[in-house]
């Protein structure tokens, strides 16, 4: 696996959203290390909030949360002509056949399963994010740099 640069996010807004904290923690250190600027909340209620006063580049949701989860959490994002452009990355423990499937036709951008690891989160992230069209462009072949 090849380095990634430390700065691949400079300059980023990441909104994460789950209800535990490790996950948060995990997610909230890898991100700001390499150069994003992140905000966390622990429900889609919580996440809403922050969407309208902070506009994040893109984010990552947990789909199974307290007082509103995942799915209506993005449901209320596509339904608000002012976010329903920022891409969504599904964050969940649940891997079955056709989870990846539902989400993405449900209007998530893509999927990520939990758990967050440190060897693995940014590579697995980049990949998603490089398929995503509103996002792919900030991205270019030399991503990485060789550690």
């Amino acid at each position: 696996m090849s380095a990634i640069a430390k700065d691949v996010l400079k300059g980023w807004k990441v909104l994460v959203v789950d209800d535990e904290p490790d996950s948060l923690d995990v997610a909230r250190r890898i991100l700001t290390i390499y150069g994003a600027e992140v905000q966390t909340g622990t429900n889609g209620q919580e996440g809403l909030q922050i969407v309208r006063k902070w506009r994040p580049d893109f984010i990552i949701s947990d789909l199974s949360m307290p007082v509103m989860d995942g799915w209506g959490f993005l449901f209320e994002l596509k339904d608000d002509r002012s976010t329903t452009e920022i891409p969504v990355i599904a964050l969940t423990a649940h891997a079955m056949i056709g989870d990846r499937e539902r989400g993405i036709a449900a209007g998530f951008h893509n999927y990520m399963t939990k758990p967050l690891t440190v060897k693995t989160f940014m590579h697995d992230l980049l990949r998603l994010l490089v398929d995503i069209p509103e996002l792919s462009h900030h991205f270019t072949p030399e991503l990485t740099k060789e550690g």
